[in-house]
């Protein structure tokens, strides 16, 4: 995998809109990516390594790690009739509650900071749970559904674009071999 560098000014810091998580709300062979968190105010995503720490016999530490468990979560997330990412959480939790089909959603990062400005690095995750944790909100105030994302399945790593008309596009990348990552 080619390494990825900040495609920003040195010395400034990167926005946070950058980086976008997007539900496909399409099918797996013509995806259609919708963001997740529109009015969230703050949302990022935790990795847990698994960490394991030892002492052996002889006074050593050692510590050892495995690929991270990811998680993000979108709290609060008012509920909007034009949020497409949200329409489809809606009617699979609420709706269905389909649990089988909230455990295999299409997820991507897309990290727009990173890589070039036309084609940044994004990842795809194919199977990720999206979890309603709740659904209301106080009286007088707005309805929300805040959802928990824990990204799994096969990993898929690439390039995402932006279209001039906003749509947004995942490029699978190729691995040294030529093989689609």
């Amino acid at each position: 995998m080619p390494e990825n560098t900040f495609n920003t000014p040195a010395g400034q810091t990167i926005a946070r809109e950058l980086m976008i998580a997007y539900l496909n709300t399409g099918t797996k062979e013509a995806p259609v990516w919708s963001p997740f968190g529109k009015r969230t105010s703050d949302s990022s995503i935790d990795y847990d390594w698994g960490e394991d720490t030892s002492k052996d016999i002889l006074g050593n530490t050692w510590t050892t790690m495995k690929k991270p468990t990811m998680t993000q979560g979108f709290d609060p997330w008012d509920l909007d009739g034009g949020d497409a990412a949200q329409q489809k959480i809606y009617q699979l939790a609420v709706v269905e509650q389909n649990a089988q089909a909230l455990t295999n959603m299409d997820v991507m990062i897309a990290h727009f900071y990173s890589g070039s400005k036309e084609a940044a690095f994004a990842e795809r995750y194919a199977s990720c749970m999206v979890k309603p944790s709740s659904l209301g909100g106080e009286g007088g105030g707005n309805l929300g559904m805040p959802v928990d994302v824990t990204y799994g399945g096969d990993r898929t790593v690439g390039t995402v674009s932006k279209g001039a008309d906003g749509a947004i596009t995942f490029s699978p990348g190729t691995s040294a071999a030529g093989e689609e990552e």
